[in-house]
């Protein structure tokens, strides 16, 4: 991944990635889940149970980790690899199936993708049944011709797993302990070892470079897609479409094309959204109107037939039912009533230059008109029905029904730059 975060904490459509493995593991009825991580990444479980792998002595030796953390557990273990986002429960679950079809061992899911990848093959013996796994560093030119590969994701038998792990030991080529090498041992004490090929072959992935994060990241896109599209949602284009696996869209909401909704945000029914307009923790009522070229940022709340138009900013703001702002505006740390229509080229001005103070608040009553370039110098109330003048910076209240601003008005010199010799009529010699 060549960088500083851990390949399975990077984020990914709104989680991390080792958190799609656990919701699928929790989905598939996994009790209790525990998280074998190194000393430097435990506080990145908050609320979940660890188990602290001291020293990175291999797979083998990272499951072992686990052992205390499951005293007394009897039944079947999955191994889950933390950076493979794209299995499901459904996965999980046939994977579960087949161990207990083959009164197994150990199970492994294996698949055959397409190309080469460096993975630990899938040794069968003339039977068809599962003999080892050989990592890819270790194999033979015969062995490396093997397509059946290891996903490194798996069911044991609690009581057999433990016992294999005692007999590993780490003569091979990278000097680890493998947890590949338990498959020998159990079937070496005579025990079944089975595997469950998945037929998608592109759910199995591990990620270990970016180029693979951005593959499992559109894969994910387009599952999250097809399943809004499917409860009522139209996406436009849902390949330019990127949407938190948390975000919630009502049926008839519209989604156009490169938009992205993050965190959870949520858009009610017959919103349009886009095109190229970004939300994050927002709420997007019924009917309201976002964008093209949009960004609302967390705390944004635009009520009922609302928009947010062209080149428009909102954060931490509410926007009242059928309130509008159409373009050119940013809006923070605001309160807009409804109906009321914010003119092109308004500005909030919300933090003071004196150090310690907090942003201040603006409040603009219901059915207000402003005018082109207003700035709000927060904290500032505009009353119900108040309209503003164009190029007015508002410092003052403004009572309900009034009109105020009045700046300095137009003052026109006719002939200045020519009486100095600029501009093309006089010319500069």
């Amino acid at each position: 991944m060549r960088s500083s975060v851990p390949k399975h904490l990077h984020p990914l459509l709104g989680r991390r990635v080792i958190d799609w493995v656990i919701g699928a593991a929790r989905e598939a009825g996994a009790d209790p889940v525990v998280i074998v991580a190194s000393p430097d990444s435990a506080d990145a479980y908050e609320g979940m149970q660890v188990a602290i792998q001291e020293q990175p002595l291999g797979t083998g030796d990272a499951v072992a980790s686990a052992r205390d953390a499951l005293v007394g557990f009897e039944g079947n273990l999955f191994v889950l690899d933390a950076a493979a986002p794209l299995l499901t429960a459904a996965h999980l679950a046939e994977l579960a199936a087949e161990h207990g079809r083959e009164d197994a061992a150990v199970t492994i899911l294996s698949f055959e993708p397409m190309g080469p990848l460096p993975y630990g093959r899938i040794v069968r013996g003339d039977d068809g049944s599962v003999e080892a796994i050989v990592e890819d560093r270790d194999a033979s030119p015969e062995q490396r011709k093997i397509g059946e590969l290891n996903s490194s994701t798996y069911v044991f038998s609690a009581g057999p797993l433990w016992t294999a792990l005692e007999k590993l030991d780490p003569r091979n080529a990278q000097g680890e302990l493998y947890l590949t090498d338990t498959i020998a041992h159990l079937v070496a004490d005579g025990r079944r070892a089975a595997a469950w090929r998945c037929p998608d072959e592109l759910a199995p992935l591990g990620i270990n470079t970016r180029a693979e994060l951005a593959i499992a990241a559109a894969e994910l896109r387009d599952r999250i897609n097809d399943a809004h599209m499917l409860a009522g949602v139209t996406i436009v284009d849902p390949r330019t479409a990127w949407i938190d696996h948390a975000v919630t869209l009502e049926a008839d909401a519209i989604v156009h094309p490169f938009t992205v909704l993050r965190g959870s945000t949520a858009v009610a029914a017959t919103a349009e959204i886009g095109p190229h307009a970004v939300a994050i923790d927002a709420s997007i009522g019924q009917g309201a109107i976002v964008g093209p070229f949009c960004y609302l940022r967390p705390g944004t709340v635009l009520e009922a037939g609302a928009k947010a138009g062209t080149f428009v900013e909102i954060k931490q703001s509410r926007i009242g039912a059928g309130a509008k702002v159409p373009h050119l505006s940013y809006i923070g740390d605001a309160e807009i009533g409804e109906g009321t229509n914010i003119a092109a080229g308004n500005v909030t001005a919300n933090l003071s230059h004196e150090p310690g103070r907090p942003k201040g608040k603006t409040t603009i009553g219901k059915n207000v008109r402003t005018g082109v370039d207003n700035t709000f110098v927060a904290p500032v109330t505009v009353g119900d029905d108040a309209w503003l003048w164009a190029g007015t910076v508002v410092t003052d209240d403004v009572p309900p029904g009034s009109l105020a601003g009045f700046p300095p008005r137009q003052e026109t010199k006719e002939g200045w730059v020519y009486e100095r010799g600029k501009g093309a009529k006089g010319g500069d010699d």
